[in-house]
């Protein structure tokens, strides 16, 4: 069912560097990911205490955002990080 809802949590440094995150394509950088998360579905972050914070996200809005993950690790930005 597409209805399901994915919590991706993430885990940030002092410097607000990712440090973990979920769910993230194979090859792509943490920070690179929350980046195309953040693009894409920013208003499905909640923020927490301590330096962490989730994304819920359908089913199918995480496969697609996987797919896009994918074409960006075969490209620069799974090494330079998130753009914009």
């Amino acid at each position: 069912m597409n209805d399901e809802v994915i919590v991706i949590h993430v885990r940030f440094a002092n410097d607000g560097a990712v440090q973990e995150i979920g769910e993230r394509p194979h090859g792509l950088a943490a920070q690179a990911w929350f980046g195309q998360l953040w693009k894409k579905a920013g208003d499905k972050f909640q923020v927490f205490a301590g330096g962490r914070g989730i994304f819920r996200l359908s089913r199918a809005e995480l496969e697609a955002l996987h797919d896009e993950g994918k074409e960006s690790a075969t490209g620069e930005t799974a090494e330079k990080g998130a753009e914009g």
